[in-house]
């Protein structure tokens, strides 16, 4: 590649992150409809047809600090899980929960996540980046016969959908009169009880 190109790539790389990482903050602190584009290029550093290069929409900006956000959580857990297998997902999920309102991020992923994207795209998104982690603890639970031999993809789509639940519970539990503690432990003894009917 001559010296001048990869020069402008790297410097074209450098203005895409300074906007993900601005927005990121500002969408973590005011939500995302109360986050002025023009308050994302200035903390950024760029101009705003440098934003407007890169994103052509404020939803396409939201959408990439989304996935950003997801990488970041799902890589830092499945280095656990390789190490822990199922057990290591189970202390991740009780972790995760407990912690949950203290995340800077979890506005973006579970309040505007849903209303910016669109719930398919938000549930599709969701599973992409967090399926291969539950399929990593589940093959290890069967491995180590914790759990009854199943159809892995399945039960690891069900665990998501029980922690994604779990999530929302705890963000809404004032409204829904529920304890946190309560949410986690209920969450964990249903997974920790799981086995199923064998397949052979």
């Amino acid at each position: 590649m001559p010296k001048g190109r990869g020069i402008r790539a790297a410097q074209a790389e450098a203005t895409r992150a300074a906007l993900v990482h601005a927005a990121r903050r500002l969408f973590a602190e005011n939500g995302f409809h109360a986050t002025p584009t023009m308050d994302i290029v200035r903390k950024a550093g760029v101009t705003r047809g440098a934003l407007q290069h890169y994103f052509a929409r404020k939803e396409d900006l939201f959408q990439a600090v989304f996935e950003q956000t997801g990488r970041e959580l799902v890589e830092e857990s499945v280095r656990r899980v390789e190490i822990g297998g199922w057990d290591a997902l189970l202390d991740g999920f009780r972790n995760y929960i407990l912690t949950l309102k203290s995340f800077d991020d979890y506005r973006i992923s579970f309040v505007d996540g849903p209303a910016v994207l669109g719930w398919a795209e938000w549930r599709r998104l969701q599973a992409n980046y967090g399926l291969r982690l539950m399929e990593m603890g589940v093959e290890d639970g069967i491995a180590k016969g914790r759990i009854a031999k199943q159809p892995v993809r399945a039960l690891a789509y069900l665990i998501l959908s029980v922690v994604e639940e779990a999530s929302l519970m705890v963000l809404n539990a004032d409204d829904l009169g529920v304890d946190p503690e309560d949410v986690v432990i209920a969450m964990i003894s249903m997974l920790s009880s799981i086995g199923g009917v064998p397949t052979d």
